[in-house]
């Protein structure tokens, strides 16, 4: 059984809408609560979904029936039926019972809802306030209206007090916004005006979205291929079972959506049209993948090495970020369109390149949940850093970076070093030697610029896993 963890885990708020991908995405975070500690888990509603207020006359839009189990219970509920096997492999998996405990409603009843607390929005407040150390990822998978919601609470109750240069301070140092876009208002309307030190990160990505099939490369095209699903995902446990694919005969809410034509199997665009769906999403086989938009809200955060949580601009398993032009407190995805509604669909490899791994652990990490002995499951390979991760480098300078790799099962390593020129300012040449890696900083790299030089071990287990280290040497 496995106990080492690298460092700390982050501390994380989702708020979600009950999109298909959610669904699939929060089965995804369950398998990686063992990575993250997450301190809310909380309903919200978006401009494509909400639950309705008859009392001023709105109608529910894609919003389950009253009494329906919704996707974050739904998840919750198959991580408990898996999660004996899953703590033989890592004794951090939370009980499934303390995972409830985080599960609240919040502001659901309108786009953009931030009217009056709720149980989520004050779940929300009360993790934000919290003493709890370092920072805290509030992460909108759907609008970020609860969040506002929340953040409003603590404005009404500080602003005018004594307290609330010290509570503002709290706030904008500690919390950071990740958001698959901006799916309502109350960021624009209210959070960037009221709280204008708040860091927001736009996280969303083409790759892990309805587009995947557009943006990876030919070689990780089989990840979301029927065949690839069914073998590693929808048959293995309970957790797979619960997983969303194309012609799954499933819908988000009971009646005519134009836009959910997702459950139909194998459809033709001009049968669709004829019943009245709008073909906003290409049509893929029977069984392939369909979205998980928001895992890259979380994906950051997992311990694989490529340390994608600690800075927006280092990139990795949830993406990587540019700082905003207009707005020095946000940032926003690099290489994707975001939704992918209007524009180009491009991918500068940004997120492709990390597509094929990433799905290689998901299929591990079910095989986990259905294996309940240590030895009869893969897992992936460690990148142990000989010393610091962070150094200073003179342009011209030989560095040597020393490392270790394990791997737990005992598997054969194969190790690949190189400069992840995505995130870099400074060019330079990287080969291994006996000791890790040889790493020669350009002549002309001016001061201040920066090479990130990326350590890739993958084992030779099935499926093949991968672990990493990011070392960042700036030129001083």
């Amino acid at each position: 059984m496995s106990t080492h963890s690298r460092r700390a885990k982050p501390r994380i708020i989702v708020t979600t809408d009950p999109e298909l991908d959610d669904l699939n995405s929060m089965l995804r975070l369950v398998l990686y609560s063992n990575e993250i500690d997450i301190a809310a888990l909380v309903y919200s509603a978006s401009q494509f979904h909400y639950s309705g207020d008859t009392a001023n006359g709105v109608a529910p839009y894609r919003w389950p029936d009253p009494g329906d189990r919704m996707h974050i219970d739904i998840a919750v509920d198959a991580y408990e039926k898996a999660y004996d096997n899953l703590v033989r492999h890592d004794a951090r998996y939370p009980l499934p019972a303390d995972l409830r405990k985080l599960v609240a409603v919040g502001n659901v009843k309108n786009v953009g809802d931030m009217s009056e607390p709720t149980p989520g929005s004050d779940l929300v407040r009360d993790v934000l306030l919290g003493d709890a150390p370092g920072q805290v990822f509030a992460q909108a998978w759907g609008g970020t209206n609860t969040i506002a919601r929340a953040l409003l609470s603590i404005e009404e109750e500080f602003r005018g007090t004594e307290r609330w240069d010290e509570i503002y301070a709290l706030i904008t140092s500690r919390t950071v916004i990740t958001a698959f876009a901006e799916q309502d208002n109350t960021f624009a309307e209210y959070i960037r005006p009221r709280w204008p030190d708040l860091e927001f990160r736009d996280v969303a990505t083409m790759a892990w979205g309805y587009f995947a099939s557009s943006v990876v490369s030919e070689e990780d095209a089989v990840y979301l291929s029927p065949a690839w699903m069914r073998e590693n995902v929808t048959t293995v446990g309970p957790i797979g079972a619960e997983y969303r694919v194309w012609g799954d005969g499933k819908q988000m809410a009971d009646g005519f959506d134009e836009g959910d034509y997702f459950g139909l199997a194998n459809p033709t665009k001009e049968d669709l049209e004829a019943q009245g769906y709008t073909v906003w999403c290409p049509i893929q086989p029977a069984g392939s993948w369909i979205s998980e938009g928001d895992t890259s809200t979380f994906a950051l955060h997992i311990d694989n090495g490529l340390r994608n949580w600690e800075h927006p601009s280092f990139g990795g398993w949830g993406g990587r970020q540019e700082r905003d032009p207009d707005d020095p407190h946000r940032w926003r995805s690099v290489g994707d369109t975001g939704l992918g509604l209007a524009g180009p669909i491009t991918d500068r490899g940004e997120v492709g390149q990390w597509f094929g791994a990433y799905q290689r652990d998901l299929a591990a990490r079910l095989r986990w949940s259905v294996t309940p002995d240590y030895a009869g499951a893969n897992h992936a390979p460690r990148v142990d850093p000989g010393g610091p991760v962070d150094r200073a480098v003179s342009a011209g300078e030989r560095v040597e970076l020393a490392f270790t790799v394990t791997d737990p099962d005992g598997d054969e390593v194969r190790i690949r070093a190189y400069v992840d020129e995505n995130a870099s300012t400074a060019r330079a040449r990287v080969e291994l030697s006996e000791s890790g890696a040889l790493v020669t900083i350009d002549d002309d790299a001016r001061t201040g610029s920066v090479t990130h030089v990326i350590i890739e071990a993958t084992d030779s287990g099935e499926p093949m896993l991968t672990g990493y280290a990011r070392f960042v040497l700036t030129v001083a």
